[in-house]
């Protein structure tokens, strides 16, 4: 049967009213599966009886289920979560004295090739659903109140898998996220990380959602970002570039550059000089990233020497950076080490 989930509020409508129900009723269900976050009909207190028992006659729902939790020495959660059709992904729970942030996934392993990524070194099964990515950020949201007292705050799609592959879930998810009728967060406080595919980066902006934007970079010279990207053969930087500009222009939201500093890999001064000359004309912030080792010895090196060198260029040149420290790393939950390998 198809899960009730997957139905619009005008298909919602139509199939109530195909059971004799009065159409406002599709409101009632929807604030159910949306709002509250019903994962059984019998929990709809406010419909009769009969209209429950039609709606189990003819629809299933499928709720995502937390199956294993770590918890790592800083306070961060990785969930390992179980989908209806028995497949795994993994969201991970950032809390600091101040916010609890969502890191969520968008596909069953990744249909990229990131070298650097763990989730890149697992085959993509499958695009998540819409209600797959919501329940996600709803488990979360109760395993905020349950250990730091607060609800969640914020939202990033870092996790398993390129969101911008999964497009049209991803942007539905956004939108009944930040639904004032379901889960009513601002779109403001969600971010969408993307390792860069310029048309895809141009339709999200055309979608007026709202949301953050942050690039996976790490290298602005071509044949560098190759080599530690494959895919990105298929998209020039100047692409990117321009996918970015397009970005600022129809948003008027700043980009967040993602960059690893890796020993003998991007960390020379022709390095920093490319991603000087690549802000330039763009509306952006740099992130220097603290990597996370995933046991590829190529990108084992850090190179904190190099990191305060790109800082103190890009402060010379007025370009905002800051500098992430790791979280989670000890459960393979920091960003990059997502591979479902402890279950």
């Amino acid at each position: 049967m198809t899960d009730l989930r997957k139905l619009s509020i005008e298909q919602l409508t139509e199939a109530l009213v195909s059971f004799g129900e009065k159409s406002f009723r599709a409101s009632q269900v929807y604030d159910w599966i949306w709002a509250k976050n019903a994962r059984s009909f019998e929990e709809m207190s406010n419909l009769s009886l009969e209209l429950r028992k039609k709606l189990t006659s003819h629809f299933d729902i499928n709720p995502a289920e937390i199956h294993q939790v770590q918890i790592s020495k800083d306070g961060t959660i990785k969930n390992a979560v179980r989908l209806h059709d028995g497949f795994m992904v993994e969201s991970v729970m950032i809390p600091t004295s101040e916010r609890s942030t969502a890191c969520v996934s968008s596909q069953v392993g990744c249909s990229l090739d990131c070298e650097f990524c763990a989730t890149a070194k697992l085959k993509r099964m499958r695009n998540l659903e819409v209600a797959e990515i919501v329940d996600q950020v709803v488990l979360i949201h109760r395993q905020s109140l349950e250990f730091t007292g607060r609800p969640l705050s914020n939202i990033v799609f870092m996790g398993m898998g390129e969101p911008l592959m999964n497009f049209p879930n991803v942007v539905e998810a956004i939108r009944k996220i930040s639904d004032p009728k379901a889960l009513a967060m601002s779109p403001r406080r969600i971010t969408v990380s993307t390792s860069g595919i310029p048309k895809m980066i141009m339709k999200l902006a055309d979608e007026k959602l709202r949301v953050n934007l942050a690039l996976s970079l790490h290298s602005a010279i071509e044949h560098k970002r190759n080599d530690i990207m494959p895919f990105s053969k298929a998209f020039s930087l100047e692409e990117i570039k321009n996918s970015l500009i397009y970005w600022h222009r129809e948003t008027g939201s700043i980009i967040t550059l993602e960059y690893c500093v890796w020993g003998g890999i991007n960390d020379g001064k022709e390095d920093i000089e490319a991603l000087l000359d690549f802000c330039q004309d763009v509306m952006v912030k740099v992130n220097i990233i603290q990597y996370n080792p995933i046991g590829e010895g190529k990108f084992a090196r850090r190179n904190i020497d190099a990191e305060a060198q790109y800082i103190r260029a890009l402060e010379k040149n007025n370009i905002p950076v800051t500098v992430r420290r790791s979280r989670g790393a000890d459960i393979d939950a920091a960003c990059g080490q997502l591979a479902n390998k402890n279950l």
